[in-house]
């Protein structure tokens, strides 16, 4: 048992902690007290980690202005809870910002379907800020400033691999990446209702923007019909898989669907069919509703 001199000297070397987190980039609470495990379970921090010393040169180099032709960006924006269970690290990009290096459990970020898409992402917006070229010690103020749930957005990095046998031998080279649309640009996206006989509706989006959002925001889309898909909504959690459409992507952007999708959608729809809750705009597509 403590003394009170001793708590008195515990309590101060954690405040001190507190005060120096600007500084050190990581602030690490002691598990073995009961006020850190109230200020983890309320979230008023994120998880944090200090910028490690020595990284792959890989992701360095993915952030570059100068980006290889075989990488592309997409947009991963979320809405999440405190505590995110997310670890953090400075950028080494030279532009600023954070990025995550890991999902660990007991965080909201790692119940969620698309959480291996967050790692080695940056954090582009919380709450609609951009934090991209922020601080370390700045995107954590904006973070921990955010109420929750918040909403937070991830840049989202893939690149082609390159193939090279051990030999030297000269192999295949890797097929071009599809055409890549910057976050932000206006595409189009048309919607058809064959089950409603109505007219096909063009719609102007923006890539990054949540489907299931883009869809909703148009009254005219009935992406939940009857009663059945409207009292089972989940509300976008990708849980009830109700808001499934069949996209059509003829540039081959979107990519192939998430294993996670295709069980939820089972038997009821085609590869095509993807979750609408759980997918961001990249590009043109044509979206038929079930």
């Amino acid at each position: 048992m403590m003394t009170s001199s001793s708590t008195y000297s515990f309590a101060a070397a954690v405040i001190a902690a507190a005060a120096s987190l600007h500084q050190t980039h990581a602030f690490v609470l002691p598990t073995s007290i009961s006020t850190a495990s109230s200020v983890i379970a309320h979230g008023s921090l994120p998880q944090l980690a200090k910028p490690a010393t020595a990284r792959s040169n890989v992701l360095s180099t993915l952030y570059m202005s100068e980006t290889p032709t075989n990488t592309q960006t997409s947009a991963l924006a979320l809405t999440l809870e405190k505590p995110l269970g997310l670890i953090l690290e400075e950028s080494e990009d030279g532009i600023g910002g954070v990025m995550v290096t890991a999902v660990n459990e007991g965080g909201s970020a790692y119940d969620h379907p698309q959480k291996e898409q967050m790692i080695n992402a940056k954090i582009s917006t919380v709450m609609g800020s951009d934090v991209s070229t922020l601080s370390f010690d700045d995107v954590m103020d904006v973070i921990i400033g955010a109420p929750s749930p918040f909403d937070i957005e991830f840049a989202v990095v893939s690149s082609g691999e390159v193939a090279a046998s051990e030999s030297g031998e000269e192999v295949e080279a890797a097929e071009p990446a599809a055409p890549a649309y910057e976050i932000g640009a206006t595409v189009t996206i048309t919607v058809e209702q064959p089950e409603q006989k109505k007219a096909p509706i063009t719609l102007e989006a923006k890539v990054g923007d949540n489907l299931r959002t883009t869809l909703l925001a148009n009254g005219d889309i009935e992406l939940y019909r009857g009663l059945k898909k409207k009292l089972g909504n989940c509300g976008g959690g990708g849980q009830c898989g109700f808001c499934a459409v069949e996209l059509i992507d003829e540039e081959g952007v979107w990519g192939e669907r998430i294993e996670y999708e295709a069980n939820k959608i089972g038997k009821n729809g085609s590869e095509k069919c993807r979750l609408a809750c759980v997918n961001n705009i990249v590009g043109p597509a044509t979206v038929r509703t079930l």
